[in-house]
């Protein structure tokens, strides 16, 4: 995913869609033509329902969305619970699972960045990619699987991804419109390993992570749920893995399907009671604030990003009305 016009532009192009189609979306292209009347009553009932802690996501996802960059900030990695590291950086994170029988980690982040930010980050946290025993890639765009076959060449790690997202990238859709492809190869992909399938949980030795399909962002993007621990505490964090950051590339059809997969993820969700939330894209979030915080946090202060069971519900209620929103938008 990045924020430059030339290899945008072009993402349709058969020639291209390995390097282009791949990515996640782009920003939208132009100005959009004043809100309506209803679209901005949509607008205000969503913001009722952010309120104050999910306001930057509804102004995010209603208002002003915009891609992650390849020039967003790095983070430090951090130690966000008690088995959780994050790495990455402001945009894009991946997020590494410490287990009784080796690590595990959700995301890769691109290729051009395992030597500046996934293995310096391992390096910096005192984790061994060695012992990286399972990747597992939320969907099928070169940001998220990037790393993965270097990961999966040097320390034996196996690749998770959706049957239909390992199809996207292996096949991906037929060439459309007239521009011209951008030069340069394709990502590299990881051989073709594991399937993720809903469900079917993934397990390594202590640690349990179950996915769940929320097609819209791909067609094979994936949502996560697994425990994670806080000062010996146990919650429930989710990960949703297909967010659609700017609506501007996505078909009609995408729109409504993605509306109904957060309705999806909802339900499973406050099934499993999911208390904590966790984004690849934590763009909308207030990611880094958090960081900051659980720096400077003392013992007995709240986990910044324990946000309980009804605020998780409420930060997907938010998500589907901006999807509401942008639908809206279309029909105008």
């Amino acid at each position: 995913m990045s924020n430059n016009i030339s290899r945008i532009l072009p993402c349709l192009m058969l020639s291209a869609a390995l390097s282009c189609f791949l990515q996640a979306q782009a920003p939208d292209a132009a100005a959009a033509k004043p809100d309506s009347a209803q679209v901005k009553a949509l607008i205000e009932k969503t913001k009722k329902t952010a309120g104050s802690e999910w306001a930057g996501e509804e102004h995010f996802f209603c208002e002003a969305p915009h891609a992650n960059s390849a020039n967003d900030p790095p983070i430090e990695p951090t130690k966000i619970f008690d088995n959780v590291w994050a790495i990455g950086n402001s945009g894009t994170v991946a997020y590494v699972i410490t287990t009784s029988d080796g690590l595990m980690m959700i995301d890769s982040l691109g290729a051009n960045q395992v030597d500046t930010q996934l293995l310096p980050g391992f390096q910096k946290a005192g984790l061994d990619p060695t012992k990286l025993k399972y990747v597992i890639i939320a969907h099928g765009h070169a940001d998220h699987f990037g790393g993965s076959p270097y990961l999966q060449e040097h320390y034996g790690a196996h690749i998770f991804i959706s049957a239909t997202d390992w199809d996207l990238m292996e096949h991906p859709p037929a060439a459309q419109g007239k521009k011209a492809a951008p030069k340069g190869p394709p990502p590299v992909l990881p051989k073709h390993d594991m399937v993720i399938t809903e469900g079917q949980p993934i397990v390594l030795g202590d640690e349990s992570v179950m996915p769940f399909a929320i097609p819209g962002h791909t067609p094979g993007s994936m949502g996560f749920v697994f425990p994670v621990k806080d000062q010996g505490k146990t919650h429930m964090a989710a990960t949703y893995g297909g967010t659609i950051l700017t609506p501007g590339p996505i078909s009609d059809e995408g729109l409504q399907t993605y509306f109904k997969s957060v309705a999806h993820f909802k339900e499973e969700t406050k099934k499993m009671k999911v208390d904590v939330e966790l984004q690849n894209h934590p763009l909308m979030d207030g990611f880094t604030d958090k960081l900051a915080k659980l720096k400077d946090r003392k013992k007995g202060d709240p986990n910044p990003f324990v946000v309980g069971q009804a605020g998780y519900q409420k930060f997907l209620e938010v998500m589907s009305g901006c999807t509401e929103v942008n639908i809206a938008r279309r029909k105008e």
